[in-house]
């Protein structure tokens, strides 16, 4: 008889030739795990049933412990091994820390006004080297405390930072790697330098390793120092170096503990806390930063308090933001091989005048005050010296805009009887005087589609007039017909000659201004004209250096000035532009006992309105009108344009000398009236240069007399 084993809990497998068959145990008690589990007699039966599902659960869960162990091993030795792998790699790859201070692919662009003080920066500005031992401690608490309290104590990593950072987040509504990253000095450096492009989680990852390299390959102190020059701080401002001066006109060296706050808060919020186009709001950051600095012990409860009281501002220079017009005109009329191309830092010494371009803004401001509410009329002023050296320039209301529409220098505009000038500096340069006669009537001119009817704005003729009256009352008959008499040709040339390059068709009408151009060729003609009958070609652009070299790369060249009119007959036109506001259509432009000459200029339907003149020391243009071409209510070159030039004008000359701006007035001035038709005629004959016998005379003055008559 066979026995049965006792133990009953024990179950062999089926595989009785399998010399170890493995036994499943169905409990283990608590004890000891190697023993059966017995069920308890003096309990009851759904007691030990309990006490059998605890056991088993105790088994499974004690099984999955032991794998998740297991798993995060292994997991741990492998992330350990891959970790150090990588920064062994990125130890490797990274290079001197001299070599990462500065990795704009391109230079900078600075611009020093006439007296040779910066005005305006172009492109990524990099203000120089400099390292934690050579800016101010303020500077370097006031970092520390906003962005890494801990910088000197961790190995580049900061995990109860990055914690921190996604509890926040999280509490926040955030995605964990959104919105604060708990980032440290270095791992910022890291992103900066190598992971700018990556997404959040893929950069976070990759941080980890090149901190860690970097803590490795650097020093602290070099850590910082890349870190000081290579952060972004708004308003092109790479470094805090180039922060500094760019807001406070000073060395990162000298700045106080509210300036370091200031900057210091840039690195969170370059553009939304730039002082530049919110103080208030970079007041406000660079404070809170004060009481972290003084929480953190940096700051006594005396500097901070002083610090609050008295937050960081903006130098003069950065708070005036003056000139950006002129700049970007400037940077395009330099050589792109020059200011494109280079991977150096360049200087440009320019024209620019900030006491006359803040005139010229001043003088829009005010006399705009008197526009409708919500107006949308557009301006543009030129300001240069005789010689054709722009001194301020307004290319629209918006001042002090960079990267704008510059409607000084880019928009092509009608001139109207701005353009007027240049048809009495071809008559003067051709045989007429300031006082020869014309007869201010009705024409008639043939042309290809008809016949075109020429009408004086008045809508009315004054007969026999001298060309001074004719030019001072912007008669438009006496231009055509001078115009038509010396040549459209001969016109168009003299334009040329004085700058307006722009297409100027030959037709009838070209006396009148139909042809368009833009206020800077037009300040630039009259320009000429008060240059003795010099072209006057414009220019802001000085020289070019590289920094930190002495030797110029470009500098202007004066002599490309060529004679346009002869002396006597740019004196002439200065005296006859002179009577225009004096007595003519530019009364409102009048400077007292200031010597001044211009011309009014309004274009058919009223779409523009001009005024362009001189002093003795100024050439100032103003344009006025609508950037979509409409009609001007209510507004000629006589009214606010040249209301905006006399005011330009009584700014930029305060405290200036009288000048004269004519030669032998007196004896013109006796001379208007003493010449007769016929010494018109002469003169005109004279001039044209035409080769005809005495006899044959007679027959040339009929011809005019028929012209004119």
């Amino acid at each position: 008889m066979v026995k049965k084993p006792k133990n009953r809990n024990i179950l062999v497998a089926p595989n009785r030739n399998h010399a170890k068959a493995k036994k499943i145990k169905l409990s283990i008690s608590n004890d000891n795990k190697n023993k059966k589990y017995k069920f308890n007699k003096k309990k009851s039966l759904i007691t030990n049933i309990k006490d059998f599902i605890s056991h088993i659960i105790r088994n499974i869960l004690n099984f999955i412990f032991q794998l998740l162990f297991w798993i995060i091993l292994r997991v741990s030795v492998v992330l350990f091994l891959i970790l150090g792998s990588s920064v062994l790699y990125y130890f490797s790859i990274l290079p001197e820390a001299k070599l990462l201070m500065d990795d704009r692919l391109r230079g900078s662009v600075t611009m020093l006004d006439a007296k040779g003080n910066v005005f305006a920066w172009r492109g990524d500005q990099f203000g120089g080297k400099v390292s934690s031992s050579t800016v101010s401690p303020y500077l370097k608490n006031a970092i520390i405390a906003t962005e890494d309290k801990r910088f000197y104590t961790h190995w580049g990593v900061s995990p109860r930072g990055i914690l921190g950072a996604i509890r926040i987040n999280l509490r926040e509504g955030r995605k964990p790697w959104q919105g604060n990253g708990g980032s440290t000095i270095t791992q910022q450096l890291a992103k900066r330098i190598y992971f700018e492009k990556k997404g959040n989680f893929e950069r976070k990852l990759k941080e980890v390793p090149m901190s860690m390299a970097m803590e490795l390959k650097y020093t602290k102190d070099e850590i910082f120092s890349i870190y000081l020059n290579r952060a972004f701080l708004g308003s092109g401002a790479y470094g805090f170096e180039a922060a500094s001066q760019r807001y406070f006109s000073k060395s990162a060296r000298d700045v106080s503990p509210a300036q370091a706050a200031m900057l210091a808060g840039l690195l969170k919020a370059p553009s939304a806390a730039n002082p530049i186009r919110n103080l208030d709001r970079a007041q406000s950051r660079g404070n809170l930063i004060v009481g972290l600095m003084k929480d953190q012990g940096y700051l006594t409860q005396a500097q901070a308090i002083r610090a609050k009281n008295n937050p960081a501002k903006l130098s003069q220079t950065a708070a005036d933001m003056v000139g950006g017009y002129f700049a970007d005109w400037v940077l395009g009329s330099a050589p792109e091989f020059i200011i494109k191309d280079a991977n150096a830092d360049v200087i440009i010494k320019t024209t620019f005048d900030k006491g006359a371009q803040l005139a010229a803004e001043g003088a829009l401001d005010s006399v705009f005050q008197n526009l409708k509410q919500g107006s949308d009329v557009q301006a543009g002023i030129v300001v240069m010296s005789p010689n054709g050296a722009v001194r301020a320039m307004v290319g629209g209301r918006k001042t002090g805009l960079a990267g704008s529409f510059n409607r000084a220098t880019q928009a092509l505009r009608q001139t109207g009887s701005a353009f007027k000038p240049m048809v009495y500096a071809a008559a003067l340069e051709n045989g007429f005087q300031y006082n020869s006669i014309v007869t201010d009537e009705p024409i008639t001119i043939e042309v290809i589609d008809g016949t075109y009817e020429p009408q004086n704005y008045s809508r009315t003729f004054d007969g026999e007039v001298n060309l001074t009256e004719a030019l001072a009352k912007s008669t438009n008959t006496v231009a055509i017909k001078i115009s038509e008499e010396i040549g459209k040709s001969r016109v168009k040339a003299i334009a040329n000659d004085f700058g307006i390059k722009s297409n100027i068709p030959l037709v009838p009408s070209m006396a009148l201004g139909t042809a368009e151009s833009t206020l800077l060729e037009m300040t630039g003609a009259y320009a000429g004209i008060l240059n003795k009958g010099m072209s006057s070609i414009p220019f802001g652009l000085s020289s070019i250096t590289i920094q930190g070299d002495n030797e110029s790369l470009l500098e202007h060249d004066a002599s490309n000035s060529l004679r346009v009119i002869n002396e006597n007959a740019a004196n002439q036109l200065t005296f006859m532009m002179k009577q225009v506001i004096k007595s003519g259509t530019g009364l409102r432009a009048n400077l007292g006992d200031r010597p001044a000459a211009g011309k009014t200029g309004t274009t058919q339907g009223a779409r523009d309105a001009w005024f362009i003149g001189f002093t003795a020391d100024y050439v100032v243009g103003v344009w006025m009108g609508y950037d979509d071409n409409r009609k001007l209510t209510g507004v000629t070159g006589g009214g606010m344009p040249a209301e905006i030039w006399r005011e330009v004008m009584l700014r930029i000359h305060e405290n200036n000398v009288l000048k004269p701006i004519v030669k032998n007035e007196v004896k013109l001035i006796s001379e208007l009236n003493s010449k007769n038709r016929t010494k018109f005629i002469n003169g005109i004959f004279k001039g044209l240069g035409n080769k005809v016998k005495e006899s044959s005379g007679s027959n040339f003055i009929l011809r005019l007399q028929n012209l004119f008559n």
